[in-house]
This record gives C-alpha cells, structure tokens and sequence, in this order.
C-alpha cells in the first residue's frame, strides 16, 4: 500500500473508532457487493455494514472508508476483496433448521436414488454458511443408510472462504448443537472437553466443500437429484433470484427436488418446477 492512497491512523490501529460511514461511501459498498456477488443491501443494513468494515480496517490499518475503498477497487490486494466479501455476507444457520425438508428429503429423494440402477445420488447445498446444513443431510442420509453406495455425494459451496474453513473442521459447540445431534451420536461425537462435537469421518466423506460465487460460471457437470438453496435468495432482487432460479432447473434432474428457505418462494407459475408447498419444489419431467 502507498501512504499516498492509504491514510493510517495510530489511534485507529489501537482499536480507535473508524469513523463514518457516509450515504457516498455506503452506496459504493452496496454497488461493489452487487456486482461481485448479486447481494442487495438494504438502507437500514448501514449501521451493521459500518460494523462490520469497521474491523476491515483496522485489520489493514486504513484509517477510513474513503480511503479502504479505493483500496479495493484499485485492485492491489485480491485477498481483500474476498475479506471484504466474507465481511459483507450473513451467516445464520441450525443443525436440521426447517426440518420438513429433511423428512421430505429422506422420504423421496433417498429411495428413488437407493432404488435405481445406478444406486447414484448428487445433492448440492448452495450457500452451505458453516456446514450444518450439508452435515443434516449427510446424517439424514446415515440415519437410513449407515453404508451409502460409493457413488452418494454432497456438494457444499459458499461465497464465504472463512465459514467454508470452519465447516470443513467439523466441530461445532456443543452447546449450539447438542440437542439438534443427540439422535446422532454415532456420527456426531461430543469430544473429551465436554464443549465440543466432532461430526465423524462417515458423515465428512460424504461431502466436498468449494468455494462459489452464485453469480458466475458453476463448474459442476451432471444433474443433481435435489438442491438446498436455502435463505440465500432472500439477499437478491427479483431479476437476480429469477435467473438464479433458472440456472438450477438446468441442472435439477427431472422429478429432482429444489428446496428454498421459509421466506422465499419461486414467484408465479414456473415452467420447470411444481410446488408442493413448505417451499418444496419438484422439477417437472417435461
């Protein structure tokens, strides 16, 4: 970094305030979150951005927004950008949250693929945060199949590098978690510090962990057999979440499953999906 472009403070590198978040510099925030991720930032999401870049800062010992922002866009440190990425995204999850889809999914998707000939299963988890929900559907998956074929397997991505680090560790406080694991033990370990699960190496193996940004190239090839895709279009405006929407009916097989969180839906009558309430979405066979 210059010093020309990059004003330090001394006060601001020992923990001092960062300063103001002004409507300009916000509007530079939401515009640069739009067009690296698609996320649309509201108004009242100001003060908490302010938060959050606050600890941008002083990580890199910029002394204010002005100056941090030119610093991303000129482009000289690429791992800021995805900093500023992962500061920007919200990451609010639950072992097994929305249980319903959980049934439906063992209800439905687990013996169709179990049954075919092939004995192939792909489901993705699209905006995975810090595991929990890649690792309900592994569990859901032993819990009916304590030895799954070969071929069963869960992809988990996230915009976020820093949740995608955590869930690959498999740990989770069991005070968080416990309750949500109990019917899993086997898989599901508390460790000897009483504090800690450790999901064991029969649920982890199940799955792979990526990094993606939704709203570019996917390199995944085949179809998939469901997708959890879940709190993750309610941070999209409606052209976004329409083409997004659009992009998964490609790649959901005929008769696959599309699930998506509690305040969202697919708005209208889609061509490809069918809705079978509780946000459950069935890709049509034609």
């Amino acid at each position: 970094m210059s010093s020309s472009a990059v004003r330090k403070s001394t006060d601001f590198e020992a923990g001092g305030p960062a300063g103001t978040l002004s409507e300009k510099d916000f509007q530079h925030v939401a515009r640069r979150i739009y067009d690296l991720a698609g996320i649309v930032l509201e108004p009242q999401k100001k003060q908490m951005i302010h938060a959050r870049l606050s600890r941008r800062l002083r990580a890199t010992g910029i002394s204010d927004f002005p100056a941090y922002l030119e610093f991303l866009e000129s482009g000289k440190d690429k791992s800021e950008q995805q900093e500023f990425i992962n500061a920007i995204t919200t990451n609010l999850t639950s072992f097994f949250r929305e249980n319903h889809h959980f049934d439906h999914f063992r209800q439905h998707v687990l013996p169709a693929s179990l049954q075919s000939p092939d004995r192939r299963l792909r489901v993705w988890s699209a905006g995975c945060s810090s595991g929990e929900e890649p690792y309900s559907i592994a569990l859901t998956i032993l819990a009916a199949c304590p030895e799954p074929p070969s071929d069963f397997r869960i992809l988990a991505t996230d915009l976020d590098t820093r949740v995608l680090d955590k869930a690959a560790t498999g740990l989770y406080s069991a005070d968080k978690a416990g309750d949500a694991l109990s019917a899993y033990q086997r898989y599901a370990r508390k460790q000897d510090d009483g504090q800690t699960i450790l999901i064991q190496p029969q649920a982890r193996n199940l799955i792979s962990f990526l990094q993606l940004n939704l709203m570019q190239p996917w390199p995944m090839k085949g179809s998939f057999d469901a997708i959890f895709c879940r709190n993750v279009l309610i941070y999209f405006d409606p052209e976004t979440k329409s083409r997004l929407v659009n992009r998964f009916a490609k790649i959901i097989r005929p008769e696959g499953f599309l699930y998506l969180g509690h305040s969202e839906s697919i708005l209208g009558d889609h061509p490809a999906f069918e809705n079978l309430g509780q946000t459950t979405y069935r890709r049509r066979a034609t």
